[in-house]
This record gives structure tokens, sequence and C-alpha cells, in this order.
């Protein structure tokens, strides 16, 4: 089988490359492979009820499957370029602006909303009188369920023009004749682009070192899931929704920054090849919204030699959590860290801040290394002189959340090109890390086939 361009992995980094082809070339022949399912078949088990805890299945409805790891994200669109990766380093930021309002003006056609949060000089100064630094943008919130319903409509789109070929794994990759393989076939193609996400992270660093392209390890972020009281950052997440706030810790000099940030959202568990993790969503829908909200504490670390592994040490973390909670994840209460005993079912039970995931009750101090559970520590009790109440005791913290930044390939040149007709793109490259830069990168790669 032979296509004009074959795109492997269909978030929306992919889904627009495909979109902005077409545009340009109509008259290609264009295939998608996606080793998850179609939209409307991704759920999760626990989501819909029919499972306590992950089941393990073959392929994790939340973090695979057409529209990416973003399909049930909270649908943050930031219009900026102070945070959501580093493609404003390729194309500076000017330019990364106007791919990025352009990413914004298709989603409006399918449906995207069109109100924005704004920055908040007053809450940055705020912010800066206790050392923290508030990272401001124009924020759109599409929520789960409007980010949901606005993928399906592109892929409705893109489904009777392009082929789509879902639950079929990419095995391999042979660079030179661009072809394919899967458990299905050969495909053969003259453009090839990769934007196989975060999840497909290690297959394409696999892929990488077996073809002998040169690759740079990214930094990874350790940390937790912090749920509390909606009402405790209203005052803050009512005007910007998305408050990204970096600290630098006084004890070792480390980054430590909040991330994804959720309004009356849930905390959801992911299973990235096996390995458990935590994450959060919210709802656009106020009817659908809880009375929490949650966002990720992160301490941020970037090695250097000799150790190149940065991957499998934050796997490596996540498993032990998944081994001390029977095979699920941890929920403890701020108080009991502190107090140095693991949270139990009755403490629990009796916490006023009901948790929105039903976790292990257990001691987050027994799989997060010392240095990174220090720095959250810090950056809590920091956090709580804008928003009191976020390092009381009752406060929920979920583990282990991770985020990891893909290896980043050598790119011959400014067009995102790793190999002879063959293009890497997305948060898989290790360029962006937000819905905004990986859909902006993929339109930019799509005009330069």
């Amino acid at each position: 089988m032979e296509y004009d361009l074959i795109i492997i992995g269909g978030g929306i980094g992919g889904l627009l490359s495909a979109y902005r082809a077409l545009e340009l070339h109509p008259g290609w022949r264009i295939a998608l492979f996606e080793r998850g399912d179609v939209l409307e078949k991704r759920h999760c088990p626990i989501s819909s009820g029919r499972a306590a805890s992950c089941i393990h299945c073959g392929s994790c409805a939340i973090m695979e499957g057409l529209a990416g790891a973003g399909a049930f994200s909270d649908g943050k669109f930031v219009k900026s370029t102070e945070y959501g990766g580093w493609l404003p380093d390729h194309l500076g930021g000017e330019q990364t602006l106007r791919y990025i309002d352009a990413v914004d003006d298709i989603l409006m056609r399918f449906g995207a909303t069109d109100k924005v949060y704004r920055p908040a000089e007053d809450l940055k100064a705020e912010c800066a009188r206790h050392n923290l630094h508030l990272q401001q943008a124009v924020v759109k919130h599409l929520g789960s369920d409007g980010n949901y319903t606005t993928m399906q409509k592109l892929i409705d789109y893109l489904r009777s023009r392009i082929e789509i070929h879902v639950k079929e794994v990419v095995y391999g990759i042979e660079p030179i004749s661009r072809q394919i393989t899967t458990a299905k076939g050969t495909y053969g193609c003259g453009k090839l682009i990769i934007a196989v996400g975060r999840v497909g992270a290690q297959w394409f660093e696999g892929w990488c070192h077996q073809h002998s392209i040169p690759v740079e390890n990214n930094q990874v972020d350790i940390g937790v899931r912090v749920e509390l009281p909606r009402s405790i950052w209203a005052h803050i997440s009512d005007r910007i929704y998305e408050p990204k706030i970096l600290y630098t810790t006084r004890q070792y000099g480390d980054i430590c920054r909040t991330f994804c940030f959720n309004v009356g959202g849930h905390v959801v568990m992911e299973n990235s090849d096996g390995v458990l993790t935590v994450n959060g969503h919210a709802f656009a829908d106020e009817g659908k919204k809880s009375g929490n909200s949650n966002f990720a504490l992160l301490s941020t670390t970037k090695f250097t030699q000799p150790f190149d592994q940065p991957l499998d040490y934050l796997k490596h973390i996540a498993q032990l959590g998944n081994m001390i909670s029977g095979g699920s994840v941890i929920v403890q209460r701020f108080g009991d860290l502190l107090a140095g005993r693991r949270s139990t079912e009755e403490r629990i039970a009796a916490n006023p801040v009901r948790p929105t995931l039903a976790a292990i009750p257990g001691d987050l101090s027994l799989c997060l290394p010392k240095r990174q559970l220090d720095n959250i520590i810090e950056t809590m009790r920091a956090l709580d002189n804008i928003a009191p109440g976020t390092a009381a005791s009752p406060t929920l913290l979920y583990g282990v959340e991770a985020k990891y930044y893909s290896i980043k390939p050598r790119f011959l040149n400014g067009d995102f090109e790793i190999a002879s007709g063959i293009y890497a793109l997305g948060d898989g490259s290790g360029v962006t890390r937000s819905l905004s830069q990986a859909g902006a990168m993929g339109l930019y790669v799509a005009e330069r086939l």
C-alpha cells in the first residue's frame, strides 16, 4: 500500500497535520495510524463505573486513541509562548503565536469556545511578594466535555477524506524506504510524520537509538496531584483559570511548579504501558463539577552525565507507588505526611475534603525521593501565602504524578525532519507539552512537506 503521506499518532498534532496537508494537497492519499481506539469507543472502566481500580486494559482509553491523551484532558488551550513547550526556540515567539492562533481558528470551526481568561497583573504582583512567579497567558477552557466534542467533529471531518487505521500498532519504521510495518502489513509513503505523543516516547526513543539518530534527554517532573476545596483557590482560578506558578526552593534551589489546574475537577488514574499515575480533569458544564479543585505540584529534575535514562527513573518511582498501594495509586492527607504517618481508610473517611478518586490510603514518603518530597512540602507552604488553606491538614495528595518530556531528536533542518522525508512533531518529539503548541507544530510541519 503506497501513500503520499503517513501519520503515526492520532493526537492533536497528527490530526492537524492531516487537516493542513489535505488543504494544501487535496489529491494526496493520506493514512493515519493510531494504536488506540476511535474516540467514541474510548471508555475507561473506572470512569464508567465498571471497575473500582485499574484493570490494566491492553490499551489505556485515557491515554491512547484518536484525539490522543488530550481527548480527556481539562481542555486548556494556552495562547502564549511563556509555557506549553519549546516551539518558540525553533520558530521564534511571533511565528509560534501565529500558528497557535491558526490552530484556535480551526478548532473554533469545529465548535471550540471563544471565551478567554486573561492575565492579571495584581495577582502576579501578589505572588512575587512571596517569591512565587505566576506565568501569564491568555487561556481558553474547553473543558473535558467541550474538548471531546470539538475533537470528535474534527475527526469526523477527516474520516471521510483520509484513511484512519485504529487499533493498529506500528512495530517498525524503515527510514530509507519510509516503510512502516504493522501486524496487518507493510505500508510505504512519500512523506512520514511521527506524532506519537508522550505515551509513545519510549518507543520513539528506542527507534531513534536503533537507527543512530542522535537524541538529547529532556527534564522529568515528579510530584503529586493536590486536591482541596474549590473555594480556597477561587479568588485566583475564577479570574485566570490556570494558575501556573513557579517556585525556587530555598533548601535545594530546585524549581517546583503548579500545573494542570482543574476547577471543580476530578482526579483520575492513567495507565502508561502498565505504570499507573495520576492526573486531573474538569468539565466545562457546571452541573458536572465537583466541590473540589485539583492541580499537579511537580519538582523538576534534569539529569546530566553519566545518567541518561530519565524515563526509566521516573517509571521506577511510579512503580514503587503502584507496589505500595497494591497495584493502584496512593492518596494521603497533607497533615499525615507532615506527621510522618500513613493515611488510613478511617482518616480518609473522616476527612472534610472528600476524594474524587478511589485511591489507596498510604504514605507517599515510601515512594517519593526525599529531595522531591522536601520540595513539595516547602512549595505547599509557600502557596499557602496566596491561597490560605492549601497547606491545611485535610488537603489531599495523590501520587505519583509524573510528567516526562520525550527525548528530543537531532533535527536535520528547521522543518523538524529527522531523516529523509521523515518528520517528528508534538509532545513525542520533545518540543511541545500542550495542546496549542502540539497543534501549531502539526500545522507548521504539514506546510513544509
